[in-house]
């Protein structure tokens, strides 16, 4: 199934927000291994990349769940549908982290906290309001009104 452009807007908006994280996150254990916390090496950052990938790839498969689900009808297939997506992204991560832990050349926290850019991301659009919320959709914001009454006693 090809993606639609709505999709691919927000998939490149989250793997912006994903790689400045990376960075920032990269950054911060090199910081933290200069006061003696910790290890930096080329560990953190294969893990790093290789956990935003993952991260990003399961938005991506988010993002596909949504367009075929778009297109049903029965509500009851549509979330079945979605269900059995969610547990197969969960299972994906929960694997991404369980291979990280084993494998000796992996470094464990740099491939587990990448998994949470993407919700990182979406929170800090929402923040400067560059996601519009189904809420906010529904109800916008009141114009605030100068101090007079909306009715004329004669």
């Amino acid at each position: 199934m090809k993606l639609q452009s709505a999709s691919i807007k927000e998939i490149k908006r989250i793997s912006i927000g994903s790689v400045i994280c990376l960075t920032l996150m990269i950054a911060a254990f090199f910081l933290l291994s200069r006061f003696g916390i910790g290890s930096f090496d080329f560990r953190v950052i294969l893990s790093g990349v290789i956990g935003t990938l993952v991260a990003v790839g399961n938005f991506t498969l988010l993002c596909l769940t949504i367009q075929k689900a778009a297109g049903m009808e029965d509500q009851k297939q549509m979330k079945a549908r979605f269900q059995v997506s969610y547990n197969a992204r969960l299972i994906l991560q929960a694997a991404w982290v369980v291979i990280a832990f084993l494998v000796s050349w992996l470094h464990a926290m740099a491939a587990a906290i990448p998994l949470l850019f993407p919700t990182v991301t979406i929170y800090y659009l929402q923040m400067k309001g560059r996601i519009v919320t189904p809420s906010e959709r529904k109800n916008p914001p009141q114009q605030e009104q100068e101090d007079r009454p909306d009715t004329f006693d004669i």
